[in-house]
């Protein structure tokens, strides 16, 4: 849980050092802008800006019932911050889980991956697929509305 928050934790640290190192040397102004920037880029990276996770199996029977495609994703992760930016409200509409909160999820992202844990990597009728297009994942979200 903890390493979810490193890199977050690591945006703030560093733009915190900035702007103090601009606000001594007398530029207040490009010091807030760059904090400001700072805290944006840690609040993309951190565990809130994704819907909120499940266990693997909570996902498994949940979209057992109701057809909505799994998402496995870490902290972190570029790709899937990509992926869940691009989905906007859609995102909702799917089945989150955490590889690093959930080792069930893990270990299924290892077998889809030959042993990788490579995110996103999302189910769609049991068919695992890795780093999924965003408009293609809209189109697997419609038929379940």
């Amino acid at each position: 849980m903890m390493r979810a928050w490193v890199l977050p934790m690591l945006l703030v640290l560093c733009g915190s050092v900035v702007s103090i190192g601009l606000i001594l040397g007398g530029s207040p102004g490009t010091a807030a802008v760059l904090l400001l920037v700072f805290a944006l880029l840690a609040g993309v990276n951190s565990p809130l800006f994704f819907p909120r996770p499940v266990s693997a199996l909570e996902a498994q029977r949940r979209s057992a019932v109701d057809g909505r495609p799994i998402v496995f994703w870490r902290s972190g992760c570029q790709y899937c911050v990509r992926l869940r930016f691009r989905l906007g409200r859609s995102a909702r509409q799917l089945h989150w889980v955490d590889i690093w909160r959930d080792p069930d999820g893990a270990a299924t992202v290892r077998a889809a991956n030959e042993g990788n844990e490579t995110v996103p990597t999302l189910v769609v009728a049991g068919q695992p697929h890795v780093n999924p297009d965003p408009a293609w994942v809209r189109e697997q979200i419609r038929p379940s509305r």
